[in-house]
Order: structure tokens, then sequence, then C-alpha cells
């Protein structure tokens, strides 16, 4: 280097500085092209190339975003192998799906509901045939203006413990078919989500292990209601919606009654309003469709009410028995809607909480779209 911090000539050699009052001498090998003019581009062969003789790299492709990720659409989520689609339902979703599986599946269906309606119904009128008030009821309306007040009085008692009487038979025998019909359209929707074949005598099979302690379940459910229900009908409210996912949870997951209680706790906590709304609103078409239905066979009942008011309605045998062909019937086609609806709530519950469509999509042979990459 030399002191001037330009760069050094040859080896053992300084470049020549100008002397003063002398112009410096530009370079040979850079001419200074004149003012104003651009300098000419180099010849091609003076353009740079490797000292081998290789060609020079090839230029950096243009940068392009990875492609989108395809998802499945949100109306099906994971995709809809059974009678609901794999990912949080809606009202519509929970209603459509339980009269899908009805239409499905409608001789497994309707063949259980009605052998449980026939049973409930025969021990019904079995209940009303032993326990019989219309005698009392007959006293009472031969008593006429005449009776004191002690003799309405005792005839009322003896209607009132006849009456509880037959309420406890019905109670029982409706809890028998509600257990049976619940067990094995839980076992039923369980296949049918996925959207697996499932014969009746499969799903009888699998459901008849866990009867006996699902009656002793809804007996303790049941309970907690009227006992709730004594009191206040708000307090009736708390168990029968915290509580309604018991049976579904029982017999899927296979636990023990009091860990059905709890997972359904757990499910309804911090959607008690919906779980409540959805539980109701099922309740109310149920009931609706069945007092339709039930109207035609209780139609001496219904004609009482236009008759004589003075005259107190005796049911005869035959108007008993017309009456339990109308249950049947209603049980049978509207009975099953109610079942399928706590079932399809339950798992909706866990899809929502817990993930479960994605384990319900494996399940079902279904591979899930991979979770989109963090950039």
């Amino acid at each position: 280097m030399t002191e001037t911090g330009g760069p050094s000539g040859p080896e053992g050699t300084e470049t020549p500085k100008p002397q003063a009052g002398e112009p410096a001498q530009p370079q040979a090998d850079a001419p200074t092209p004149p003012r104003g003019e651009v300098p000419p581009s180099p010849a091609p062969e003076q353009q740079w190339q490797s000292p081998s003789g290789a060609t020079p790299p090839p230029p950096l492709p243009s940068y392009q975003s990875p492609p989108q990720q395809q998802y499945a659409n949100w109306k099906v989520g994971l995709g809809r192998p059974g009678v609901i689609p794999l990912r949080p339902l809606n009202l519509t979703d929970i209603l459509d799906g339980a009269v899908t599986a009805m239409r499905k599946y409608w001789r497994m269906v309707f063949g259980a509901a009605a052998i449980t309606a026939v049973l409930t119904a025969a021990l019904n009128l079995v209940g009303l045939l032993l326990v019989d008030t219309t005698g009392d009821l007959e006293k009472i309306r031969d008593l006429g203006p005449a009776a004191t007040d002690q003799e309405l009085m005792n005839q009322m008692f003896s209607v009132l413990g006849g009456s509880l009487a037959t309420s406890f038979i019905t109670l029982v025998a409706t809890l028998l078919g509600t257990t049976i019909l619940t067990g094995f359209l839980t076992v039923l929707m369980g296949k049918a989500v996925l959207g697996k074949p499932v014969t009746f005598k499969e799903a009888l099979k699998e459901a008849t292990p866990r009867l006996l302690p699902l009656l002793g379940l809804t007996v303790l459910y049941t309970l907690a209601i009227m006992v709730a229900a004594i009191f206040c009908l708000l307090p009736a409210i708390i168990p029968y919606t915290f509580w309604a996912l018991a049976s579904p949870a029982f017999i899927l997951e296979r636990g023990t009654v009091m860990e059905a209680f709890r997972r359904s706790v757990k499910l309804v906590s911090g959607m008690f309003w919906r779980v409540f709304g959805i539980l109701l609103l099922a309740y109310v078409i149920s009931s609706f469709l069945a007092s339709i239905i039930t109207i035609p066979f209780s139609f001496s009942a219904f004609l009482s009410i236009f008759g004589n008011l003075d005259q107190m309605y005796v049911p005869s045998t035959g108007d008993l028995i017309l009456q339990s062909v109308g249950t049947v019937i209603a049980q049978t086609i509207v009975g099953p809607f109610t079942a399928l609806v706590t079932v399809i709530l339950y798992i909706d519950q866990r899809m929502r909480r817990e993930g479960m469509d994605i384990e319900l999509a494996r399940a079902a042979g279904i591979t899930p779209p991979p979770p989109p990459q963090a950039w």
C-alpha cells in the first residue's frame, strides 16, 4: 500500500506520482468516455466466466406461496358417515339426526318401541284392573246432594288411595319401558353415527348386560327430580338437566352409575340452558304428537267434558283397554324421539368439549385433515 492509500503496483515498484502542475494521466485500460456519452457495454467475450469454464448458476426461482390445504366443508365437518355430521351440532342437526335414525333404522326403532310400549301398557292396565277405583267413583256419583261432608271426605280419600296405587304401578311400568328402550336405542345410535350396520340381535345383546344397573340409574334420576319438584319447580330443573346425559354416558362409556352421573354434570356444565332448552323442546314435540294420537282413543272421556258437569265420568273396562291401545300407538311412534335426541345431545357435547368428532371419524375409517402449519 502507498502512503496515500491507493493500490500498490507490481512487486518492488511504486506507482509514479504526477508532478506538480501536470494533469493526471488516465489509465490506458479504462478510457474515459466523452462527457455526456454512455459507455458501451462490454463485448460478450469480455463478460465474466468461471475459471473452469463451467456455465454460471441458473437464476433463483421466484417465491411462490405454498398450496393451501383443502379442509372439509364446515357443513359436514369431518364427513357424515352416519346420521349426523361429525362436527359440533346445532338444533336442526340434532332434531334431523333423530328423525333420520328413525327413518333409516325404522324396523329396529319402532320394533323396540312397540315391545316396550306393549309391556308398559300391559302392566299399567293390570294395575288399573287390580286397584279398581271405579267403585269408589260410582259411590261418589251416587251420593247425591244429600251426602254429608264426612261421607264425601271418606270417599275422596278412598279414591285418592287407589289413584296413588295405580300411579305407582304406572311409574314402575314406565321406568321399566324407558330403561329398556333407552339402553337399546343408545347402542343403536352409537352404530348409526358411524354408519355401521347393526342387527336387532346384536344391539340387544350389547345392551342387555347394562339394563339392570341402568334401571337403578333411571330410578335415582327420577327420584331426584320428584324430590326436587316437591319443594319447587326450579330445583327440579337442576337435576333434570345436569343428569340428563347420564344414561347414554353409562351405556357408551361402560363406567359405573356414579361415574355416569359425574360425566353428565361435566358435559352439561357451562351449557346448562342450551341442554335444557333442547331437552324441553324435544319433550314438547313428543307430548304434542302423543296427545294428537291418543285423543281418538279417549273419545269417551273427551265427550264427558261437554256432557253434564254434575255427573262424574267413570271409565269402563272397554274405555281403559281402548286408552291403552292409543297409548301403545303413541309411545311406539313418538317414544324413540326423545331418547334419540338425548343420545345425540350427549355426542354433541363430547364433540364440543373433547374432540370426539376426530375419534368418530377415525372409527368410521375417515382420515382427518392435518392441522394447519404455523408460520
